[in-house]
Parts: C-alpha cells; sequence; structure tokens
C-alpha cells in the first residue's frame, strides 16, 4: 500500500471513490481547485499490488483525503479543513484513514502554518466519530443543525496542530531537525525519506529540511451535487 499527495490525474479515481462511498459528491474542478491551491495537503492510498499490465494502466486508489487551507478563517486564525475522507470497503480496518489524515495534518502545519484543522461529519456516522475523536483527537465543537442536503444535523470538530507546527511531537518530545523527528512518514513519501536518510549518511553529511508552499489566493468555488443517497458508507 502506498500513501501519497494527490496529483491532479489522480482526480478522476478520487471522485469514483467518493460516489462509491458518500452521499457528499463534487464535481472534477472542485477538486481540481483543491489540489491546485494546496497540493501539499490532499492524499491519495494507492493499492501497490494490483498488476500493472499496461503503463498506462490507472493507479488502484481505494482511499482518499481532500484537504484545504481556509483562505478567509472567520476567526481569523490560520487553519485547515478537511474537505472529504474516504476508504473503500475492501480496504477498510488497515489504518488507511488515519495515516491519510495524518499526512494530511502534518503539511497543514508544517507547509501552512495552520493552528488547528477543522471537519464535518454527520451525528450518524459512528465509524468516523471514532476516528476523530478517539484515535485523532478531535474534540466536538458544536452541532450544526440540517448542514447535510437530507437534513440531517452536523458535529463540527476541531484538531490543535500547534504540536506539529511548534517542532513538538504528540507525546511532548522535539520533533526539530537537530533534536528528533516528527515520526515516519508512509508510503512513497516514507520510502524517499528512508533513501534519502542513507543515502546523506554514506556521505557523511547532514540532510537540511526545507520548508515550501504557501497559500494561493484563488477565488471561492464550492460546487456540490446535492443527490440524497439512503445511507452513508464511507467516513464523512
Amino acid at each position: 500500500m502506498d500513501i501519497r499527495v494527490l496529483h491532479p490525474s489522480d482526480i478522476p479515481h478520487v471522485q469514483l471513490a467518493n460516489i462509491t462511498n458518500l452521499p457528499e459528491n463534487y464535481f472534477c474542478k472542485y477538486y481540481l481547485y483543491h489540489a491546485m491551491s494546496w497540493p501539499q495537503s490532499s492524499y491519495v492510498a494507492v493499492d501497490v499490488s494490483r498488476p500493472q499490465k499496461t503503463p498506462y494502466d490507472p493507479p488502484k486508489i481505494v482511499g482518499y483525503v481532500l484537504a484545504k487551507m481556509e483562505e478567509e478563517p472567520t476567526d481569523g486564525v490560520q487553519h485547515g479543513h478537511i474537505t472529504s475522507l474516504s476508504v473503500m470497503r475492501t480496504h477498510r480496518r488497515l489504518g488507511l484513514a488515519e495515516k491519510l489524515m495524518r499526512q494530511s495534518q502534518r503539511a497543514m502545519a508544517k507547509t501552512f502554518g495552520a493552528q488547528y484543522v477543522s471537519l464535518h461529519v454527520r451525528v450518524s456516522n459512528t465509524a468516523a466519530l471514532r476516528l476523530y475523536r478517539d484515535t485523532l483527537g478531535f474534540k466536538v465543537e458544536k452541532i450544526e443543525a440540517k448542514y447535510y442536503a437530507d437534513g440531517e444535523d452536523a458535529y463540527s470538530m476541531k484538531m490543535d496542530l500547534t504540536h506539529l507546527r511548534d517542532g513538538v511531537g504528540i507525546d511532548g518530545d522535539s520533533s526539530d531537525e537537530e533534536d528528533g523527528d516528527e515520526g515516519e512518514a508512509v508510503g512513497s513519501v516514507g520510502k524517499a525519506s528512508e533513501a534519502e536518510a542513507s543515502e546523506t549518511k554514506k556521505k557523511g553529511g547532514k540532510k537540511r529540511k526545507v520548508k515550501v508552499g504557501r497559500g494561493l489566493g484563488v477565488g471561492e468555488l464550492v460546487e456540490r451535487n446535492e443527490s440524497q443517497k439512503a445511507e452513508s458508507v464511507g467516513l464523512h
């Protein structure tokens, strides 16, 4: 299994996963808006065990997290937002949703300086609530009545990211480049980091991390397919 940054070419496959699992669906250009505006924040899980018969075979995307930065936060605090998260039924209980979320949170904090991340989840979605609240540490801020198109209420949730932004790990240990590590990356990110570290060690040098990226001033674009489905089978 490989977890990597979402590429524009992944969008049709991400959209398919979204339509399969969730009642909240989006047009392709809404995904592109996320991918082009905040390219470091959205991730996909790819099943690399699938045999590739030709170089043109698309990746088998089995999960994704679509995330963004709030361009004009009402509270004046720089923060991110999880737009959508889903994992295909065939690949659940593998920890993919948690890994996707943690990669996105790290990018929001390190690249964009986010102080916290927010999201909305259906009050009936107990599986998602366990993930967000019990595993990741999100807290319920309030209930937004009739948030969804079918009239269901949503929990508005928030998680503090200052421990990542300021270079301190979840357990309170420093993750500064000189003093420690922020934790292992996953998928292709982890493999690349491991290879770079090995090469640096061989040369006897010292790797220097450089933070890159910035928020882009893209106009507001919100397009949603308001089609209603009987049951949500995803995580958001």
